[in-house]
């Protein structure tokens, strides 16, 4: 084992840097090169590599983003390829296992969601050592207790939740935060807890229109005349679908979610008489430096992944369970997303402080 490749896949979040950083620290201490892949599996594609030395990585440890760059697209088993001046996708994996070989990597340090690291799977079921570093501030990746990222995302979510208290209260409204997550709850349900929120949309529940309408009508009996309302960008009304923004072709998930929050507030608007305001926090989720709790993950995460390719270990992910880092097979990480149970501890909490679910 001589040198490591290692790439940003995906949808950037918060520590993707403190990976990186703690790849390259670590592998020194063994002696062994490490190259950065750039825009993830694009460069993998066009053989954009570019070594990475301590100097590098030095001061990027609090750094939101990757300097490395990502992209959620180019798919090297679907890339987007021009045919006869015809753009269609073709199958460019062998590419990158020349370009690879050319450049004597030995092992693939892939960081990414379920999309990257579905892709990794399947250059490991050609033979390329690979091992997956879990990414995603959506903590939907199954395997593993937590994703780094996501809680700093959900720290932005409840500072932004602690501002909208405020207005809220002065004004007596109800106000609506629709938050990212995609199909899975976990950013709502955790930032909702922490700021106080008093109803909760998740997609693994889908709502009643009512039942949200009469949980504000009842807190203004009560002499409270604002509502806080957490909303995930999956959620549905029952019954409903969820509410799609656009389609982006060529995605591992070409599905953009969106909207979720403007039809919440309108139906308590027009139905029930509720004056509403709707505020979506997208991108600023992902963005930003990411805290203490997120660049000790990352780090442990990064040094993790080295120890495994020097043990020899390919075709897993290194995962958070307990207290411990360990490695499970790559195909468990990604056989399906890790949803909200019914059972989970947090969200009996929620109902026990009388959060409204929609239920």
């Amino acid at each position: 084992m001589h040198k490591l490749a290692v790439l940003t896949g995906g949808g950037d979040c918060p520590g993707l840097n403190a990976v990186i950083r703690a790849v390259v620290r670590s592998a020194n201490q063994y002696g062994l090169e490490v190259l950065g892949i750039k825009d993830g599996f694009h460069g993998a594609v066009e053989g954009e590599f570019i070594p990475l030395s301590l100097a590098d990585v030095s001061g990027i440890l609090p750094r939101g983003g990757t300097i490395l760059g990502t992209t959620n697209r180019d798919n090297p088993f679907e890339y987007a390829s021009d045919v006869n001046g015809i753009r269609q996708p073709l199958d460019r994996s062998e590419d990158v296992l020349r370009n690879f070989e050319k450049a004597g990597i030995d092992a693939l340090l892939a960081i990414g969601g379920d999309g990257s690291l579905n892709i990794s799977l399947k250059f490991a079921a050609k033979g390329f050592p690979v091992i997956g570093i879990p990414k995603t501030i959506d903590n939907d990746l199954m395997a593993t207790d937590q994703t780094f990222g996501f809680q700093t995302a959900v720290d932005t979510a409840q500072e932004a939740l602690d501002r909208l208290h405020t207005t809220a209260e002065s004004h007596h409204r109800v106000m609506v935060l629709e938050v990212m997550g995609r199909y899975a709850g976990w950013i709502a349900l955790y930032a909702g807890v922490a700021g106080g929120a008093d109803v909760i949309l998740i997609p693994e529940i889908p709502y009643n229109i009512g039942r949200v309408a009469y949980s504000v009508q009842r807190r203004a009996k009560q002499g409270k005349k604002f509502s806080i309302i957490v909303v995930a960008e999956g959620a549905k009304p029952l019954g409903g679908e969820m509410v799609v923004d656009r389609l982006f072709p060529g995605r591992s998930d070409p599905v953009k979610l969106g909207g979720i929050g403007a039809k919440l507030g309108g139906d308590l608007e027009q139905h029930f008489g509720l004056e509403t305001r709707v505020t979506v926090l997208g991108h600023l989720q992902r963005g930003g430096s990411p805290n203490s709790y997120d660049r000790v993950l990352a780090s442990r995460y990064g040094t993790a992944a080295v120890d495994a390719a020097l043990e020899g270990k390919f075709g897993i992910m290194v995962a958070l369970q307990g207290r411990d880092i360990v490695q499970v097979p790559l195909q468990q990480a990604v056989d399906q997303l890790k949803l909200v149970p019914l059972t989970d501890p947090l969200l009996i909490t929620a109902r026990a402080l009388g959060i409204e679910m929609g239920d």
